[in-house]
């Protein structure tokens, strides 16, 4: 699974007004309500799912990224949406250091196997020093889905 295959697009956010961890959260899961990836009733159901996610232990994994994820039913199929912060995002992160850019995950609760090949496929991105530098310098979605699409060529399939 390529990263192409759920980041939402039109859900990419650039440069993120939220400078709080649940402000973050919210605008992605907005940004795909706005997609057309979810319905937009379902929005605020599922925001509440992830914020609760983090209640259970920061996504926040350190050098400057986090991945919010939750398996929600109102969730047809994976998606993803990314956004960036140039100020940095209070996310809890285990090294305690703020976040840059946030990889907002979600999935069905009926597919699991997917959702772990996703968390992967983020996850070894992200341990990337060169990708997690490009992910915080990049200025535009185009920017990001560029740096998306070479990763997507470059990774190896499971």
């Amino acid at each position: 699974m390529k990263l192409g295959d759920f980041i939402v697009q039109d859900a990419i956010i650039p440069e993120l007004k939220a400078s709080s961890r649940n402000g973050a959260i919210e605008e992605l899961v907005q940004a795909l309500a706005a997609a057309g990836a979810i319905a937009a009733r379902d929005a605020e159901a599922i925001c509440k799912a992830v914020i609760d996610r983090e209640k259970y232990g920061s996504t926040g994994f350190g050098k400057g990224v986090a991945v919010p994820h939750v398996k929600h039913p109102r969730v047809a199929r994976i998606v993803g949406a990314i956004g960036r912060s140039s100020g940095g995002v209070d996310f809890a992160a285990l090294d305690q250091t703020p976040v840059y850019s946030v990889v907002l995950l979600l999935s069905p609760p009926e597919n699991p196997d997917s959702h772990l090949q996703a968390m992967e496929n983020i996850f070894r991105n992200l341990q990337q020093d060169t990708f997690r530098r490009f992910l915080r310098r990049a200025a535009t979605r185009a920017e990001i889905m560029e740096l998306i699409n070479e990763a997507d060529q470059a990774g190896v399939p499971h």
